[in-house]
């Protein structure tokens, strides 16, 4: 990697950890842009438009995806600040100038995108666009105006599953002229997610053709490796691809930073949130406007509170008021407020989860930091592009103590040169599907005709819901079974259908809400929660009135539960023998319960007590890969103590790894080993989707399992520590705390595996 040599703002900060800390730099150079006249047979309307917001010529990809629009469905892939908007807005404002009973529909991720986006089209300043925006912030009185009157409506998935499809009627008037669908960011639509929206896309689709019309597609997403496959998979449609980026880009500096190792035999290191605090309040000195990322919404309020104290022991209590945290379960008044304040420069420095990854207009930023492995390339690609857009930006990734950041860190090609993953989603897991299909009854009942819609596999499912007595089938057509909203019940982020409210007991103060599925692991009793850099304990978890009562708390400790897990073998769907094992895939049932909790000092992670607590237990279906170890594999020099421990620590590394293979997170996946499993009467390793139903990432495990093993050996041979550590086999989020486990057992596991 060359080194740097142009000055600038940050370079103080990296020199100081030239040594050590910084593993790799690079550099990406600038891009002139490629444009294009505005064409001209644009409306004369839409062409004053633009003229009037200053927009004279436009980027290669945005005349192309105009025209590629108008022929099919279509995909725009380009980075981050290359003008992705203007490309679905020229195609849609066309029409909508053309046509007065046009309708159009933009469908954005989150409520944050859709009030970036409403505010750009009103600054363009069009007499024919009458836009609004319809999400669960809308006032109730204005929301029959906006059905009636506007011709653009921007909403989320979310509100266009419970609160349009299933109210159909009174949306008549737009389905019957909706023209254009635009579903933005669609790259964020994977997983549990995106599994979700497929089906709402396919629904949104089958009202609009009984409505009589067969709107047009255009969606656009971040460079990923299978944008043709995402988007077909979302609508069910044939998608045409744009994806020759025509906009400029600013140099950009991207440095990789390794937290220091502190003892070599134990591979301990030092806390990349401690790292991280240290390197943002450095750069907030410097005057470098930074935002930095990270997945965990309680590691994003402990980096904003060590980043501010370090700032005030350094005098500088004017600079730490100027960083904030951002996170969801925030109130919608405490985000907007984060957003206008970054976007008009009164804060220097954020810190988000994902929520800021998108393309929301923030201002001029100097630096993105990114701590940990986001999960994907693709990610880390786009949370570094909010910086530097016309001037050269810092890229930062601060590496986490964990088995795959360790990895990418030994193997930084892996990040800088290593091709974006392909996303992952299975509209058709049949937990997510038949869910869909009731909601779908409910909006209309189901028929024959569905199949070009719905698939050709829906009714086999309608008929295993009629067995289930939640649809009933009358003469072909399918209806729900009682009375009830089933799309009230279904939530599209997670497995779970509800939330549970924080409430400051002192105050009563309603703090911010926590999902139902994450509830007994972050706001048991005992547990300490955070909430805009203030920490809190729990005090009572209410289940039945779904809260949890916390107080302020000022101790030095954090906490990570504790959970007993089974797991139970419902259907095998594949099965082959691979590396001298028996490999499996199917479904399997998870049973969990959180029966205890760590707390751990903030400073060292020095583990200070294990304290009881009582929760009933979650149980859910999955996909699940699975491996048994025969006896010829095992030998006789493996006993049992030892087997348990072998097995353990080889899930996990396989856990750590699978992200390289899967567009997935290490939290989207679990897992369970056992030396004796009573189904397969073998010693035997799990690896699970960790979302009920299941979305396919095991699938792609089972797939390429020889690629997932030789990855988790080399990671465990690597590692430099003599008995395993974070960074190759102990995981963040073990139910067992880390317990047993044998780096040397797996190593030698995973060889044999190898070998044979």
């Amino acid at each position: 990697m060359a080194r740097i040599q142009t000055k600038a703002p940050w370079q103080p900060v990296l020199e100081a950890g030239r040594d050590d800390q910084l593993v790799a730099t690079s550099r990406y150079g600038a891009r002139p842009a490629e444009t294009a006249p505005v064409p001209a047979a644009l409306h004369p309307a839409l062409r004053d438009a633009l003229a009037g917001s200053d927009v004279h010529e436009l980027y290669s990809h945005q005349t192309e995806a105009l025209a590629s629009a108008f022929e099919g469905h279509t995909i725009v892939t380009a980075g981050t600040a290359s003008g992705k908007s203007l490309a679905f807005n020229l195609p849609v404002l066309d029409t909508l100038a053309r046509d007065p009973r046009a309708r159009a529909l933009y469908l954005y991720p989150t409520k944050a995108l859709a009030q970036d986006q409403a505010r750009k089209l009103h600054g363009l300043g069009a007499g024919f666009l009458r836009q609004a925006i319809y999400d669960g912030d809308t006032p109730r009185e204005e929301r029959r105006a906006i059905r009636q009157r506007s011709n653009l409506i921007l909403t989320n998935p979310d509100m266009l599953h419970v609160g349009v499809l299933p109210n159909h009627r009174p949306w008549g008037d737009v389905l019957a002229n909706l023209a254009w669908v635009v579903v933005d960011e669609a790259h964020v639509y994977r997983g549990v997610f995106g599994s979700h929206v497929a089906n709402v896309l396919r629904r949104l689709r089958r009202l609009a053709n009984a409505y009589g019309t067969e709107p047009r597609f255009i969606l656009t997403s971040a460079t990923i490796a299978n944008p043709v496959e995402l988007a077909e998979r979302l609508t069910g449609l044939d998608v045409r691809l744009v994806d020759r980026d025509g906009a400029p880009r600013a140099e950009r500096q991207v440095a990789m930073w390794n937290p220091p190792l502190l003892d070599e035999g134990s591979g301990a290191r030092a806390s990349a949130l401690s790292e991280a605090a240290e390197l943002l309040a450095a750069l907030v000195e410097e005057g470098v406007r930074t935002i930095c990322f990270l997945k965990s919404r309680r590691g994003v309020e402990l980096i904003q509170k060590f980043a501010r104290l370090r700032l005030e022991d350094a005098g500088h209590g004017d600079l730490a008021d100027r960083i904030a945290p951002y996170r969801a379960g925030y109130t919608p008044y405490q985000r907007r407020e984060i957003e206008r304040r970054l976007a008009e420069g009164e804060l220097l420095a954020v810190v988000a989860t994902s929520a800021l990854e998108l393309g929301i207009d923030v201002g001029e930023l100097d630096a993105a930091m990114c701590v940990t492995f986001p999960g994907t390339v693709a990610s880390l690609r786009q949370m570094w592009g909010r910086a530097g857009r016309r001037e050269t930006g810092l890229a930062l990734y601060v590496a986490g103590d964990d088995a795959l950041d360790q990895f990418l860190c030994r193997h930084p090609e892996e990040v800088l040169d290593r091709p974006v993953e392909s996303a992952i989603l299975d509209h058709e897991s049949e937990q997510i599907h038949r869910a869909h299909l009731v909601a779908a009854a409910y909006e209309m009942p189901l028929t024959s005709a569905d199949a070009a819609t719905l698939g050709p596999r829906w009714e086999a499912y309608a008929e295993r819901l009629v067995s289930a007595g939640e649809l009933r089938e009358r003469g072909g057509r399918y209806m729900p079974r009682g009375d009830g909203f089933p799309a009230a019940r279904l939530s599209l982020r997670s497995s779970s259908v509800d939330s549970f409210a924080v409430i400051e007991t002192e105050t009563g103060e309603l703090l911010g809400s926590v999902e139902a599925a994450r509830a007994p692991d972050t706001i048991h009793p005992g547990a300490v929660y955070l909430h805009m850099g203030l920490s809190y304990e729990v005090d009572e978890l209410d289940l039945h009135n779904r809260r949890a009562s916390v107080r302020p708390f000022s101790g030095d400790w954090y906490t990570q539960p504790k959970k007993d897990m089974d797991t139970f073998i419902e259907s095998v769907l594949d099965r082959r023998e691979a590396l001298g094992v028996d490999l499996s895939f199917g479904t399997v049932s998870v049973t969990e319960e959180v029966v205890a909790f760590q707390r751990k000092r903030v400073v060292d992670h020095e583990v200070l007590d294990l304290l009881p607590v009582e929760l009933p237990e979650q149980r859910f279906t999955t996909q699940a890969l699975w491996y048994e170890l025969p006896d010829s594999l095992r030998g006789e020099d493996f006993p049992l103590d030892a087997l348990q421990g072998s097995l353990h620590a080889a899930e996990h590394t396989q856990i750590a790894v699978l992200p390289l293979i899967a567009m997935c997170d290490r939290w989207d996946i679990g897992g369970l080993s056992t030396a004796f499993h009573p189904q397969t009467g073998r010693p035997t390793v799990f690896i699970y989707d960790g979302h009920p139903g299941g979305v396919g990432i095991t699938r792609t495990g089972f797939s390429e399992f020889e690629t997932l093993v030789n990855d988790a050996a080399r990671l465990l041979a690597e590692c430099p520590c003599r008995s395993g550590c974070p960074s190759c086999v102990q995981s963040p989020k073990c139910g067992n705390l880390n317990e047993p486990l044998s780096k040397t057992g797996a190593l030698e596991l995973l060889s044999r595996m190898r070998a044979a």
